[in-house]
């Protein structure tokens, strides 16, 4: 059974958006790409070719405020050496 490692908290834009491209320069790299989960520092293993998905969520609650959400997803199979 695989591991899952989940992390949330609340950020300005700016800081997210800063989230967002160390994930992107890890993955510009070559070899395996350092990133960080809250406290945690996983190291993962991305293949050359990504699966991408990108989904946008648009909800008016019965109580509370309108909310949006952005999930993006990058998938791939992690290559095993002989």
């Amino acid at each position: 059974m695989g591991e899952k490692t989940n992390h949330e908290q609340n950020v300005s834009r700016e800081e997210a958006a800063d989230l967002v491209q160390e994930v992107a320069r890890e993955l510009r790299s070559e070899g395996p790409a350092e990133v960080r989960v809250g406290n945690k520092m996983l190291t993962l293993s991305p293949a050359p070719e990504l699966e991408y998905g990108i989904e946008v969520q648009e909800r008016s609650p019965m109580l509370g405020g309108p909310r949006e959400e952005l999930t993006i997803t990058l998938e791939w199979e992690v290559e095993t050496e002989p």
